[in-house]
């Protein structure tokens, strides 16, 4: 179980750099999933089911889905469209395509292997769950919190620029 650890963690590191380094909002934000999933996949290693599940369900779906819906408010024009049309291409999805294969592989290998201490249903309380979210796993839930904070802010931002830029285009068209 070491090996899958640190293959899930060399692959969040990887889809991690790579969505921050990515200038297209779509492709940072494909890593960003890949990284959330790796994430999701080292609490599961851990022990913490329920965790891994919420980083799945809560983070890699439901916040990404805002997180693409911001992305599809902020680009409008006929730019955007011909760029939009870019990201349909097969070598767009190759990256994050290659980081997914690898941790599903992973899992499914942990899965397989496992023993039945590592993945076995269990019954949690709402109390354990409080109990481990503001205990041992309170850094990473206060660190993803943030993170979403800083890319909410950020699109704010983003969008505020992107409207002012507009409107003073349209004044001056108007003169």
């Amino acid at each position: 179980m070491t090996v899958a650890f640190y293959l899930a963690a060399a692959v969040a590191i990887a889809a991690t750099f790579m969505a921050i380094t990515r200038l297209n909002a779509i492709h940072a934000l494909l890593y960003f999933v890949v990284s959330l999933l790796a994430a999701a996949l080292i609490l599961l290693l851990l022990g913490a089911r329920f965790a891994a599940a919420m980083e799945v369900i809560i983070y890699a779906g439901a916040i990404m889905v805002l997180f693409v819906f911001v992305v599809m408010i902020l680009s409008t024009g006929p730019r955007e469209a011909l760029q939009e049309r870019q990201w349909l291409r097969v070598s767009t999805w190759i990256g994050p395509a290659i980081l997914t294969a690898v941790l599903l592989g992973e899992l499914l290998y942990v899965m397989a292997g496992a023993t039945g201490a590592l993945i076995t249903p269990a019954q949690v309380t709402p109390a354990q769950v409080g109990a481990s979210l503001l205990g041992p796993y309170l850094l990473g839930v206060e660190l993803v919190s943030m993170l979403l904070l800083v890319g909410l802010i950020g699109a704010f931002h983003l969008a505020y620029r992107l409207g002012r830029g507009k409107a003073s285009e349209e004044a001056g068209g108007k003169r």
